[in-house]
Order: structure tokens, then sequence, then C-alpha cells
């Protein structure tokens, strides 16, 4: 059987790189055939997944989406960003047979690991998901061992669905032999992001690293990720479909896409349509970052300035009009400087400062609701 098996890996299992495509079983290096079961994701769901009615299962906003949101949006809610699939198992050896729907599998300040990677984490002995691999894609499909030579044992897995392209098909390939269960998409009400690039996941180098999945996995919630690159402007639009969830809080960081009259203009509408739809539901609201380059660049300092004081008129009228439970993160808070990729978009240092800065509002926001 002639099969090609120059997999580019690093070893050590940290990180996994795609594989030429190989049908049946995979022929291991010592030149024996491993017999591996798969499981399609989409026979027990997403969780991250807003939406069921979606014109492509991996899709965040629903088919009915399409011509209400402006076209950026739409296109954007094609990415998987913000999804994750988990499984329990007792296999070393983990496997993807995966496929993205572009084939620009990266951008020029963000790696295809966080663009159109894979990014597996387990619960250790505490119950806590910690990061395990991810996969290095070099193709639009994949079949790759993800993980290999882990630790002898049953355990939960998760696995986040890349941040910057779409998915197409995910199943999990699992040794045969080995114990495979699926774990259905948790039933607690999630924590709904709403937001910009940054909620979106730009610039992280994993899936696992915006500071949606990373307060996730804090706060132990389910997450939903509508982060709009570019696209994140508190339209009413959006507005309409966010009302349908059903989420223990909802986080509001769209500043960082608005200038201040569209603040000033959109910030208490949208308070407003989530509130009459959602009377008790608490609302975070996010400043925009702090440009890295404020600090020599005037321009960007006036535009943090300018958004940043629209946006707390905004919420003091709210409060003045005796709209509750709404929770306020200031944005000199949120990134450092040195934390960016480009100034703006956070690096996984900056996501993981971010989480820091909303980590308190959000706990104050769930023990409110």
């Amino acid at each position: 059987m002639n099969v090609d098996i120059s997999r580019r890996q690093w070893l050590g299992g940290t990180v996994a790189a795609a594989s030429t495509l190989i049908a049946g079983p995979r022929l291991s290096f010592a030149g024996q055939q491993e017999s591996v079961t798969w499981h399609d994701v989409r026979d027990w769901g997403l969780e991250g997944k807003a939406f069921q009615d979606t014109e492509k299962f991996y899709d965040r906003l629903p088919a009915r989406a399409k011509g209400v949101v402006r076209d950026a949006v739409w296109n954007l809610s094609r990415h998987s960003s913000g999804m994750m699939v988990q499984f329990r198992t007792d296999a070393t050896t983990i496997h993807a047979d995966y496929a993205v729907t572009s084939e620009k599998l990266a951008m020029p300040h963000m790696p295809a690991t966080g663009v159109s990677g894979l990014d597996l984490y387990a619960k250790d002995d505490a119950g806590k998901l910690r990061w395990v691999s991810v996969v290095q894609p070099v193709k639009q499909q994949m079949n790759v061992v993800v993980a290999k030579d882990l630790a002898a044992g049953m355990r939960d897995y998760a696995v986040y669905l890349p941040l910057y392209n779409g998915t197409e098909s995910l199943k999990i390939g699992i040794p045969a032999g080995h114990s495979f269960q699926p774990i259905a998409p948790r039933t607690e009400k999630p924590i709904v992001f709403y937001g910009t690039s940054i909620t979106h996941g730009a610039c992280a180098s994993r899936p696992g690293m915006p500071h949606p999945a990373i307060l996730g996995r804090r706060l132990n919630r389910p997450v939903i990720n509508l982060g709009f690159s570019g696209n994140g402007k508190l339209e009413k639009e959006v507005g309409q479909f966010l009302v349908e969830l059903d989420p223990a809080v909802y986080v509001l960081d769209c500043l960082p896409n608005m200038v201040a009259s569209e603040v000033a203009e959109r910030t208490q509408p949208m308070v407003r349509q989530l509130r009459a739809a959602h009377p008790t539901v608490p609302i975070v609201l996010v400043e925009d970052r702090t440009y890295g380059y404020s600090w020599i660049q005037p321009s960007r300092q006036k535009r943090n300035d300018s958004s940043r004081a629209a946006f707390k008129v905004a919420y003091q009228e709210l409060l003045d009009a005796g709209v509750e439970k709404l929770f306020y993160v200031d944005g000199e808070s949120l990134l450092q400087g040195d934390d960016t990729t480009d100034g703006s978009h956070p690096s996984d240092l900056g996501f993981f400062n971010q989480a820091n800065a909303v980590e308190p509002a959000l706990k104050a926001a769930l023990e409110s609701y």
C-alpha cells in the first residue's frame, strides 16, 4: 500500500500539522495500520451555536438573517468563532478530519492556527479545562493526528473551532477499541458577546485564546461569540436576533468599530431593545481598548477619548432613567500597550489581560441575575 506519510509535525505532541488526506485506516510510522472510528460532530451538536436554523451547520446567524443584517455582517457570521464540541474518551491518540470554507488559512498578523485551526483542551483531575494541542493547518481539508501519546485514562475533551474561517465539516477520530462518548452542549444560559474583530478573535494564536473563550473556561459557562470583524456597530438589525436568545448576560463590546456620533446614537437604543425583551438580564457595557500607539499618536487618543465620553453619557442617562443591571468596564484596563499584534488587536497576552479586566464586571453581572 503506497501511502504518503510525510506529515509535518512538531514532535512532542504540542502542535499537530496537517497531513495528506488519507481515506480509511491510517499508517503509523512503524508501518502498521491503525483503524480509526470517526464521529461526525453534527450528530451531537456544538456549544456556542446560538441558532439552529442556519444555512450551514457551522454558521453563527440563522439563515433568515441574510438580507436583514448587512452583507458584511452576514458574511462574517459564516465563521465558526466561539464554537466548541465536547466528548469523552480513553483514547491516547485523537484524530480530526475537517474542512474549512476558505483557502485563506491565515492573515498577515494572525497565524493559521488561530484563523483556521482546531484547538484541543482536556479536563484535568480537578475538572479544569487545560490546553493539550492545536492543529497547524496547511490546506482547506485536513486529516490529522491532533494529539498522541496521551496519558491513559478516561477524560473529557473540548475542541474549539476556527476563528476567522468557516467550518465545512468536522469529524473526531478515535483508534478502534477505545471508548467514545459524545457530550451534548450544556443547557446553562450562556454569556452572549456582541462585538468587533477583537471579540471575533483577532489576533489570537489559537481558537481557545480570545477573551470570550478564556472567560467561558474560567466561569464554567457556555459562551456565544457574535463578534463581527470591523462590523460590530450596535445595529438594531443584529439586535433583533440577539433578543431571540436566552442568555445569562449580554456583553456589548462594539466601541472599537464606532465613532463618537455612532456611540451616542446607538447605545441607548440597543440597551433598550435588549431590555424590552429581557427585563432582568444584566448587560455589561465595555469601552474600547486603548490603542497601543495612542501615547504618540494624538488622533488615536482623541478617538478613544471621544467614543468613551459618548459611551459614559449614554450609560449615565440609562441609569438616570431607571434602567437596572447595567455594568461598565473602563477601556484603560483592557490592554497594556505591549500586548497587541498591531496596536489595536490583542495578542494572546492581550486577550489574557482583557479577560482579567472584564471578569469582575461579568462575575457581578452573573451574580445579579
